[in-house]
């Protein structure tokens, strides 16, 4: 069963996933980006494109034909992707399919779209998801 993670009080909720990315990396664990508002897709890039020179984070859209070989992709869409390991949400839905994935991370700030979170809390914990959380607040 797909394991939830909420990462929730981040003050920008961007640079809290790309930390989180850049961790992932720093493990060898690949992760998908949903971020199916193309707003936040640039932002994910932007942000992972302008980390220090030693500490860039390789990646790149779902579709591009490097996908195969890089371990961050972000994706406005979920169907025919490389792997399904682990998903970060950064999307104000459930992501369609994410019971395929090994781990689901929930990213949640602090504006007004993000406070929309006890909700999905409650879609995964009635569907038997057990839900850890992580507070970005005290960060």
């Amino acid at each position: 069963m797909t394991q939830v993670f909420f990462y929730h009080g981040a003050s920008d909720k961007i640079a809290a996933a790309c930390a989180l990315l850049g961790g992932a990396y720093a493990k060898k664990k690949p992760m998908l980006v949903f971020a199916p508002e193309k707003e936040v897709a640039d932002s994910v890039d932007r942000s992972l494109w302008t980390q220090s020179a030693l500490g860039f984070i390789p990646h790149c859209r779902a579709d591009s034909p490097l996908a195969a070989e890089t371990p961050i992709l972000i994706a406005d869409n979920l169907e025919q992707l490389p792997q399904d390991e682990r998903l970060m949400n950064l999307s104000q839905v459930i992501p369609p399919g994410f019971s395929r994935f090994q781990s689901l991370i929930e990213v949640v700030g602090r504006d007004e779209a993000d406070r929309e979170c006890p909700r999905a809390v409650k879609f995964y914990k009635d569907r038997g998801y057990e839900v850890r959380y992580f507070d970005l607040s005290e960060r």
